[in-house]
């Protein structure tokens, strides 16, 4: 396993769509491994493959108390109608977040390490991770859900804080 470099946002390939994976083999299991060590690293709760610059639908989560997760090809298949606010950043963009609206639970279909056909149901930070790093493999960077006015705030804040010597 290993600590990759992460890409940094305006990074385009951080707006690219990701390619579905086909292969459900070592290299895919060595890139999850891969992307838990550089979550962790970052430090993260969520990352992708796109974060590495690699454009595979994979996700990584590792909430507090809730073990590591997976998901290979992840799509939102169903959202609530009620929403709820999280704070929300990215390993992209360090030191830098803001509440984004999201809906307050969601069903997701994905396939496992092995290929397999899972769905899920979640809630809570769950269902916020699940939206957040699906947008992600859609090429839907999380600015992009919150308001010009806050949207252009947080990148002046990140562009000093990048100017000023931080990761």
């Amino acid at each position: 396993m290993a600590i990759r470099p992460i890409v940094k946002f305006p990074d385009p390939r951080l707006r690219a769509v990701a390619e579905p994976v086909t292969a459900f083999d070592a290299d895919l299991r060595m890139l999850a491994a891969d992307l838990l060590d550089t979550m962790r690293a970052a430090p993260g709760i969520g990352i992708t493959a796109a974060h590495i610059g690699i454009g595979r639908r994979l996700v990584v989560l590792e909430l507090p108390d809730d073990g590591v997760r997976i998901y290979v090809n992840p799509e939102i298949v169903h959202a609530s109608s009620d929403m709820v606010r999280q704070r929300e950043g990215s390993v992209s963009m360090p030191g830098v977040s803001e509440e984004v609206e999201r809906h307050a639970r969601v069903r997701v279909h994905y396939r496992d390490l092995d290929g397999n056909e899972q769905n899920e149901e979640s809630d809570g930070l769950l269902a916020v991770c699940h939206q957040h790093e699906i947008d992600q493999l859609d090429g839907i960077f999380w600015l992009q859900r919150i308001s010009r006015l806050k949207r252009d705030r947080i990148i002046r804040r990140y562009e000093k804080s990048r100017h000023d010597g931080a990761p």
